[in-house]
């Protein structure tokens, strides 16, 4: 297998990006080139949770690692997401409702990374690729994971019972995006269940097969079923990956190749050497472990990777050193500065985070010029925002401007609300009247940016706003009156249903008195 040799920036070389044939497709009229992934004689770095973010895949493509795959990530969470440059760090950022970053990547391994999902629905698998497929090289569904969280779910290794869905899925994918697909699977009790299932895989399109040699019950301690591995990549004609050769294999580079040879596969991934020592994919050997922390931890502050990642994979290369002093302090820190601070690299943090945030300045100051120079001089601004803690409890000026409109049988206000990628805040237009009213400061949610909009109009206007200073409330006496007359009809309601009770409780005794007395002695 082909790999580079390590030092992008000062370390042991670097591994220069390989040029790949380019696959042409065409979308929406337009020819698109994209680079052509190949799955053979490569050396890839498998999808592990908690490992698979940003700053693991570019330290394991700078010791010279083939392709990357990101860690797994569930269908219903991507679906959520938004995806949104961020310009300083240079990143794409698919963002949860809750702000949180899902999934983070960037230029330099937009062609070598692997987009791994955990899905047992072949429609929202579809909707997560597409919403990817411009940034990875290639999309990959989990069909081996053993955990409790993904089998109840239907995914991961309980695909592996359910082949009709398998091919659901995967078919679905191959003909809804033009990037390849592929799937990683544990094997089956029987090794012609596993073959068989395989050659279905096959024809459902997917450019590539990785198999964990490993049953779904079986655990890193168990060996791993290179003959089982063998019968595959022998029974198909797509590449086979082989993978769960880290215990009982692999060690260092060379033994990549002596597991390939044992699996007849066509390129290995690995998991756990990789984790504990990513230049475990460098031709020249494994570089010190110092060395190789310091590197990742760079990358972990560059690219703002969140502390507590940072530290679990930092906490799996120490592994048995965790109970040394240096372990002792990074199990304690509580931010990357203090992890920094562990390794002796205070400076570089300090370095780079003011790099970054006068870089995010600078941004933010050309687009604040820039927003004040836009003609759009048709839109009254003020700048105003909205603190809760000026009005009674759910009174808002929304509600003031919407009461507004319809007594004066206006149609009800418009809002427009756009998010800046920069810092992520919000500013929103509302119309009224056909007249457009906005603030000219950014909010942190679109709901304050509406709010701040609806009040630069109410003042504009001369239009109460509904704070507390303003007097007497007419809007919380309407709802005070609102709420009485609920109260009245609910009170008035509840006396009809006890009259209709009794009526019917009267005539029902009646009944039973005639009928008794009419009864045969």
């Amino acid at each position: 297998m082909r790999s580079g040799s390590w030092g992008r920036r000062g370390g042991c070389g670097s591994n220069p990006a390989r040029r790949q044939n380019p696959l042409e497709y065409t979308t929406k009229g337009m020819t698109v080139n994209t680079p052509a992934l190949s799955f053979r004689s490569k050396n890839i770095l498998a999808p592990m949770v908690r490992v698979g973010t940003l700053p693991m895949r570019l330290l394991a493509l700078d010791f010279g690692a083939d392709i990357v795959y990101c860690e797994e990530l569930i269908d219903l969470k991507m679906v959520q997401c938004k995806r949104v440059l961020n310009e300083v760090l240079e990143t794409v950022d698919f963002i949860a409702p809750n702000e949180r970053v899902v999934f983070r990547t960037c230029e330099r391994e937009k062609n070598r990374v692997v987009f791994q999902m955990g899905s047992a629905d072949a429609e929202r698998a579809l909707a997560v690729a597409k919403l990817v497929e411009n940034d990875v090289a290639a999309i990959d569904v989990n069909m081996g994971c053993p955990k409790e969280y993904s089998t109840k779910a239907g995914m991961g290794a309980a695909l592996l019972s359910d082949p009709e869905k398998i091919e659901c899925i995967l078919s679905t994918l191959v003909k809804g995006i033009c990037k390849p697909v592929t799937c990683k699977i544990r094997i089956l009790p029987l090794v012609e269940d596993t073959v068989r299932l395989v050659k279905r895989i096959e024809k459902t399109g997917v450019a590539a097969i990785a198999v964990h040699g490993r049953k779904k019950e079986e655990r890193p301690q168990h060996p791993v079923h290179c003959e089982v591995i063998k019968a595959i990549s022998e029974a198909v004609t797509i590449p086979v990956i082989a993978n769960g050769g880290s215990h009982d294999f692999i060690k260092e580079y060379t033994d990549i190749e002596a597991f390939q040879q044992a699996t007849g596969a066509s390129s290995v991934m690995i998991a756990r050497a990789a984790m504990w020592n990513p230049s475990i994919f460098r031709r020249d050997g494994l570089c010190p472990l110092k060395e190789v922390m310091q590197e990742y931890i760079k990358y972990a502050v560059r690219y703002d990777n969140h502390y507590t990642n940072t530290k679990y994979c930092l906490c799996q290369m120490l592994r048995e050193q965790l109970e040394t002093t240096q372990g002792k302090k990074l199990h304690a820190a509580q931010s990357i500065q203090e992890i920094c601070e562990v390794f002796e690299m205070t400076h570089l943090y300090e370095e780079t985070t003011a790099f970054l945030e006068a870089k995010k300045a600078s941004l933010k100051s050309m687009l604040e010029d820039e927003d004040d120079q836009m003609e759009d001089t048709d839109v009254i601004k003020m700048a105003v925002r909205y603190d809760k803690r000026e009005y009674p409890p759910q009174i808002t000026p929304k509600m003031y401007l919407l009461e507004w409109c319809r007594k004066e049988k206006h149609p009800q206000p418009v809002y427009e609300t756009v998010q800046r990628s920069l810092d992520r805040l919000f500013c929103s237009v509302v119309t009224v009247a056909q007249q457009k009213y906005r603030s000219t400061l950014w909010d942190k949610s679109k709901k304050l940016a509406e709010q701040a909009a609806a009040i630069v109009c109410l003042r504009t206007m001369g239009l109460p706003e509904g704070k507390f200073n303003e007097g007497e409330n007419h809007l919380i006496n309407k709802r005070k009156r609102e709420s009485q007359e609920l109260l009245n009809n609910k009170a008035h309601e509840d006396d009809l249903l006890v009259e209709a009770s009794h009526k019917r409780a009267h005539v029902t005794e009646k009944t039973t008195d005639f009928s008794s007395s009419d009864m045969p002695q």
